[in-house]
């Protein structure tokens, strides 16, 4: 059982709400939440949902101030190398030996210099970097995966971070050293992000062949084409009702973040020595999706409208009735 801490939260974004609401709702009694977000709405939305549990903070040193434990859930690599070690940053703090764990997607790079860096002025302090996979759905049900930048038998703080992440996830899976965390999460969503192409259109080619979506699932799922996109996030709309594409391609993963992602799985990839043949095309669909005014800011499965996928499908197939 965790005992009572005070976690700090940086980043409140579509992930990251879910994630200090899920532990603002399931923290051990006398636990607090110490919650930045540069945008302040977002800091005041869970504060009056939370007013006994959740204390607003002025900025990312404020909250290391107060916390015991600190989690950062960011955009981009340059977001948190500002919140740890810019001017105000959580390294303007004494972090002492505190815990700190990064669940952005980012660079490997950026990562390990921010490591270097509170390793030479906070060596007690531990950092870790464990992003998440999952969907903002997952989120929002504490049904989220930590991919861990440490070895299972690290005595000193593994418990301590399954107790934590049990509270925002379902599932750990420690990765082995520093930055190998990101490195399975950018495998990860570079490998979803192609299949969201590959199932985009094969569903395309079944569709425009005269066959209803729904039994499409029901082969893909039957055979060795069965995958995750398909059976839960599936890209044409009322094939799944729970996946974005039902929802008006919302409460996804955004298109211009599986951009990013998967132009940081390249880079990674280029200086490991992968050939990764495939990649580059996807990066292409994904980069013009984002930009194309019918699915900015949408689910990343958008793609499926992006390649000319009949959305209509439905009326189509009513008035064929």
């Amino acid at each position: 059982m965790m005992q009572a801490k005070a976690i700090g939260f940086i980043g409140l974004g579509n992930m990251g709400f879910s994630m200090a609401t899920n532990l603002a709702e399931k923290l051990p009694v006398n636990s607090s939440v110490h919650v930045f977000d540069i945008i302040p709405a977002l800091v005041d939305d869970i504060c009056a949902k939370y007013p006994d549990r959740v204390v607003a903070c002025s900025g990312p040193k404020d909250v290391a101030d107060r916390s015991d434990i600190i989690i950062t859930m960011l955009p981009e690599g340059k977001h948190v190398k500002a919140v740890y070690m810019g001017t105000d940053g959580i390294c303007s703090s004494d972090v002492g030996q505190k815990l700190l764990v990064d669940c952005s997607t980012i660079d490997t790079a950026s990562f390990l210099e921010i490591k270097d860096h509170i390793s030479k002025n906070f060596p007690r302090a531990s950092f870790y970097d464990a992003p998440v996979s999952g969907g903002v759905i997952g989120a929002e049900r504490g049904m989220i995966a930590f991919f861990l930048g440490c070895a299972e038998d690290n005595t000193k703080d593994i418990e301590e971070l399954r107790q934590l992440f049990s509270l925002m996830g379902n599932k750990l899976i420690p990765c082995g050293g520093p930055s190998l965390g990101i490195a399975a999460k950018l495998s990860n969503n570079y490998l979803s992000g192609i299949i969201a192409i590959a199932c985009s259109e094969a569903m395309d080619m079944g569709m425009k062949s005269g066959l209803d979506p729904r039994v499409l699932a029901q082969v893909y799922a039957a055979g060795n084409a069965q995958n995750t996109i398909c059976d839960r996030f599936n890209p044409v709309p009322g094939v799944d009702p729970d996946a974005p594409s039902s929802n008006g391609y919302k409460k996804g993963f955004k298109v211009h973040l599986m951009k990013k992602d998967i132009s940081l799985a390249l880079d990674m990839a280029h200086r490991v020595g992968s050939t990764n043949v495939l990649g580059s095309v996807g990066l292409q669909i994904y980069k013009e999706a984002s930009e194309d005014e019918r699915c900015k800011d949408l689910d990343s499965r958008i793609v499926f409208r992006y390649l000319g996928g009949n959305e209509n499908w439905k009326a189509d197939h009513e008035n064929k009735d």
